[in-house]
């Protein structure tokens, strides 16, 4: 297993090397961001440690670059930033879980084979043979998720949706009609625990509203207070 770990703090990286290779990992450094993002896209890791806070090129943008390339690579924000608008940003850039520091390392390992799993799923489900598998479409009223091509429709107009925002919509599009917590949304979208102060969950809620339902007619994404969320039609 080969991680890339993409830090300026000298003493910081040497300490995640230092603590991955005696756990059996093999692991690179990069100091700067620029020289992160050309290691990263070369596409020879399993997973990358990122920190936000990088000279030359920050962590945010770098992922943002990376995601225009790689899709499936697992990103794992490391930073000393652990507010909610922070996390939102992370994963919005297209991080995939986030761990503030300082952390234990135990926490950590748990957080890279739980990434690196799901990566491997994602590579066999990416090489499975598409002949003969009929197009999947969900219909919810005027809603219309293409979930073979990632395409939302909305009374007939088409929604851009970020990668994130999509993933949300279709977890709540495969759950329609059932209430599901912020914490199964973060586990299941996201893939990650997270702290029950935390309102991530909730900014995303509001950008799908945005998109989804705030121009339209009826509303579709409801709120259950002291429970979660759910997609569906209104009461009638």
């Amino acid at each position: 297993m080969r991680l890339l770990i993409v830090e300026d703090e000298t003493k910081v990286a040497e300490v995640l090397k230092r603590g991955l290779t005696e756990a059996g990992y093999e692991a690179d450094v990069a100091f700067d961001g620029q020289i992160g993002l050309r290691l990263a896209k070369s596409g020879n890791y399993d997973l990358i440690l990122l920190d936000i806070n990088l000279p030359l090129l920050n962590g945010l943008e770098l992922c943002k670059q990376l995601r225009e390339k790689d899709e499936i690579t697992p990103v794992l924000m490391l930073t000393a930033l652990g507010m909610s608008d922070d996390i939102v940003a992370g994963l919005d850039a297209g991080a995939d879980d986030y761990l503030p520091k300082p952390f234990r390392f135990n926490e950590l390992y748990a957080r890279i084979k739980a990434l690196t799993r799901r990566k491997k799923i994602l590579v066999a489900n990416n090489h499975q043979p598409d002949n003969n598998i009929a197009q999947d479409i969900f219909i919810l009223g005027d809603l219309e998720i293409d979930f073979d091509a990632r395409d939302v429709k909305r009374a007939g107009k088409s929604i851009q949706l970020t990668a994130k925002e999509y993933a949300l919509l279709e977890y709540l599009a495969n759950n329609a009609g059932k209430v599901r917590s912020r914490l199964e949304i973060a586990e299941s979208v996201w893939g990650l625990n997270f702290e029950t102060g935390t309102n991530f969950i909730d900014v995303y809620i509001n950008y799908l509203r945005n998109k989804v339902d705030k121009p339209f007619t009826p509303k579709l994404i409801h709120t259950v207070t002291g429970f979660g969320y759910i997609l569906k039609l209104p009461d009638a």
